[in-house]
């Protein structure tokens, strides 16, 4: 009966543990590959200053897109989705790294972003930022 117990306890602690991860940050630590960002969802606070450090690992130059709320940039960023960018910061080379703040959308919900270089979002270089509500 108490490894029963254990294993229970164990279960509720990983899993409060996984959950406490998508708590909303003002910072966003991001490294990208090819052709990933790790981690690909953020969640961060409505309309305050968040801090983006990227460390690029990957072979190539990355982007980090944030689109605008309910746009997508599909398979392929094209010329089309140029007028559905929320945010950027382009072209960082392989092997480099930066620090820059931008300020977060107002808006609470889910932001699609992606990596605008070619052939790379259909290689799966994409992730979510969730906003939320400030508190």
């Amino acid at each position: 009966m108490n490894k029963k117990l254990m294993a229970l306890i164990l279960a509720v602690v990983i899993f409060l543990v996984s959950c406490s991860g998508n708590a909303p940050s003002t910072t966003i630590d991001v490294t990208m590959t090819d052709f990933q960002f790790t981690p690909n969802a953020f969640t961060v606070p409505a309309g305050k200053e968040i801090t983006l450090n990227v460390l690029n690992n990957g072979a190539v130059v990355h982007n980090f897109v944030i689109m605008k709320l309910g746009t997508s940039a599909g398979e392929a960023f094209d010329d089309a989705d140029e007028a559905n960018v929320f945010w950027e910061e382009r072209d960082i080379p392989a092997g480099g790294d930066l620090s820059v703040t931008f300020t977060a959308p107002t808006e609470a919900g889910e932001y699609q972003v992606v990596c605008r270089t070619q052939g790379h979002i259909a290689s799966g270089m994409f992730g979510t930022l969730t906003v939320v509500a400030a508190e």
